[in-house]
């Protein structure tokens, strides 16, 4: 790649904004709001297909299943309370970060924080997929004439996405602040009226726009049909861990902002989760077909029963289409920490600690778009297809986040109402551990058996690449002096085609490292300058005046290569040279041209970098490479120099 002009900068900078500064981080900081925006709309947004997928298992009980929803909500909600108080106390904690990966990893041991770190990612990942697929679904239910759009809209929502976290964590908690207050100003309207309506209205309240009729029993209510409900409907517990993830997001005093940040994303969803379900209730609303041609979401028949398909309505829709969305920004938030968790600790690239122009992980982000993309395409972004892979990660980070809670508090007996706290955890524990077990069992025959086989070959491949990692410590490590020998002379050799300017700069740096150069000139049938020239020229060009300037003069060296290859003989001369001096070290000086404009360097070819990596890549030793670059100009009079003389 070239040098950037100032456009090239210009537009990278309107796409992504201006670089900053390492000590500019508290400019990327967030306060409370702005946290609930980043941090919450995961949690939040399961409003909307958390009710739902619950009212998709209890469609074949006809009428009588919507009835089951608010009491299954209740244990839902029940159980999300008790994950709330105790990543509040793993906020306190651990004010760096990590959540379950941390927490098992220091308290239940390597193995574990690995799995909690696979199941974490792999939470995140189905979040996006389900996040942006939920929200084309609400936009499609209020203009069906989109739905032959589907899999564009969230594929180009996901781009928009990746943007905006590449600009950096401030910018998107304050994009995503208006679309947040908008959704949930929309769904409490919607409840209050709907709540509203029903007791002043009394039973029987009748809808403004009727609901889909729902199917006639096609089963009876089981044990096993309220557990695979349950099972669904914990897909609203997603997000819970995202704050205590990313608990240095937050501006001083980080912990008490972060811990009211959770607090009120908790609030605010118990409110709606159950409110929905008591609505549904209420005016006999359940779950449509997901793949249907008349599919409309449960949200989009209670606004329609409620108020009516006015004003209202497409506001409404609109907002529940932007946080579901949005909603995946919190995976944008919490994969790449992760991924930076997990790097540091050598279980991922090393790449993934570096920060990008904006503070952001953005090898992270990029990773996450790319699998995000991948599994939406594979699911033609139908949310019902990804729902049984989901909430299986995240109730597995819950349960090991809680049992090494348990752990810490034992740890620390000293510390303020350690008793209390390990009984809160350990119960979290026990209930999200029985919640994990119901989803594994109810899901696995829905797909749910591809969360169970992803999550320990994620454990696997952490494991290989910190193997890996341990391989190249024990190979590279040296624990002795520097072994002071006597030098021996070495021998610079410069690959040359022709005469150019770029092999005068690379003659020019061989005549400082050594006395002995070599120009080595392989003859192929592909020349482009006539047989023997450079032999003629050798004497005027680099003889006269290298005697001339008293220096060292560079040998000649043509070499025939009899298929016409450039490496190979190359290869043969360096390894012939070595085997002169088994002492001897051969430093390679390879010209290379540059062209700062990318799409002019494509017609130069790269043959300089083929020389360099078939030469590195050989594993021949005591073999050095070095590039000598030298940048075309613009194009300008040409500077040819003198006609070489005839002796």
């Amino acid at each position: 790649m070239g040098r950037k002009t100032p456009r090239d900068r210009g537009v990278v900078d309107v796409l992504l904004g201006r670089p900053l500064k390492s000590t500019q981080e508290s400019h990327e900081q967030v306060g409370v709001l702005a946290g609930v925006a980043l941090l919450g709309l995961d949690a939040l947004s399961s409003a909307a297909y958390g009710p739902e997928a619950a009212l998709t298992v209890l469609r074949p009980l006809g009428s009588s299943g919507v009835s089951w929803l608010l009491p299954i909500t209740l244990a839902i909600v029940c159980l999300l309370m008790v994950v709330a108080t105790s990543y509040r106390q793993t906020i306190a904690a651990y004010p760096r970060g990590g959540g379950a990966y941390t927490v098992a990893r220091e308290n239940l041991g390597r193995r574990t924080g690995l799995l909690a770190g696979s199941a974490l990612l792999l939470d995140y990942l189905l979040n996006v997929a389900v996040g942006l697929s939920a929200g084309v679904g609400a936009i499609v239910s209020a203009f069906p004439r989109l739905q032959a759009h589907t899999l564009g809209l969230a594929l180009g929502l996901l781009v928009l996405l990746t943007l905006v976290n590449l600009r950096g964590a401030r910018e998107a908690g304050a994009l995503f602040l208006s679309p947040m207050v908008l959704f949930v100003g929309s769904l409490f309207t919607l409840v209050a009226v709907g709540v509203f309506r029903a007791l002043t209205e009394g039973v029987g309240v009748a809808p403004v726009v009727a609901p889909p009729p729902l199917p006639p029993p096609a089963a009876g209510v089981g044990v096993w049909v309220i557990l695979r409900t349950f099972a669904s409907g914990c897909t609203a517990m997603t997000g819970v861990e995202a704050v205590s993830n990313a608990v240095p997001v937050f501006r001083a005093p980080s912990v008490r902002r972060a811990r009211v940040t959770l607090t009120l994303i908790v609030a605010l969803l118990v409110v709606l989760l159950v409110g929905i379900s008591v609505l549904c209730r209420v005016f006999g609303v359940g779950a449509t077909a997901p793949s249907g041609p008349g599919y409309q979401s449960v949200l989009s028949q209670l606004l329609a029963a409620v108020t009516g398909r006015g004003v209202f309505y497409y506001v409404a829709m609109c907002s529940i289409l932007g946080v579901l969305a949005l909603s995946a920004n919190t995976s944008f938030a919490g994969f790449p920490r992760v991924c930076w968790l997990l790097a540091m600790d050598h279980y991922l690239p090393v790449a993934f600690v570096h920060r990008g122009r904006r503070l952001a992980y953005s090898r992270g982000i990029l990773l996450l778009s790319v699998l995000a993309a991948l599994l939406i395409l594979a699911t033609d972004a139908v949310t019902d297809r990804l729902i049984p892979l989901f909430a299986i990660g995240a109730l597995l980070a819950f349960t090991l986040s809680q049992a090494g809670m348990v752990v810490y508090w034992s740890r620390h007996p000293r510390a303020p109402g350690w008793r209390w706290r390990r009984v809160v955890n350990g119960l979290g524990a026990v209930m999200t551990g029985l919640a994990l077990a119901i989803v594994v069992v109810a899901k696995f025959a829905h797909g749910g058996w591809a969360a169970v086989l992803l999550i320990p070959l994620g454990v696997m491949l952490f494991s290989r690449i910190h193997a890996a990692y341990l391989r190249v410590r024990d190979a590279t490590g040296l624990r002795r002096p520097l072994q002071a020998e006597p030098r021996h002379p070495l021998v610079a050799v410069v690959p040359m085609g022709r005469w150019s300017h770029a092999s005068e700069a690379a003659l020019r740096f061989a005549l400082e490292l050594s006395p002995d150069v070599r120009a080595v000139h392989v003859r192929t049938d592909d020349e482009d300058e006539p047989e023997g020239s450079l032999a003629r020229e050798w004497a005027w060009y680099v003889e006269r005046p290298a005697r001339a300037a008293d220096l060292p003069v560079p040998r000649l060296e043509e070499v025939d290569s009899p298929y016409r290859g450039l490496m190979q003989p190359l290869r043969d001369y360096v390894e012939a040279l070595l085997a002169e001096d088994d002492r001897r070290t051969v430093v390679v000086v390879v010209p290379e041209l540059l062209e700062p404009r990318w799409y002019r360097a494509v017609v130069y070819g790269r043959r300089s970098e083929l020389v360099r990596s078939a030469l590195l890549l050989s594993g021949t030793p005591r073999v050095v490479v070095v590039s000598v670059p030298w940048f075309l100009p613009a194009p300008g009079p040409r500077d040819v120099g003198p006609t070489p003389r005839a002796d």
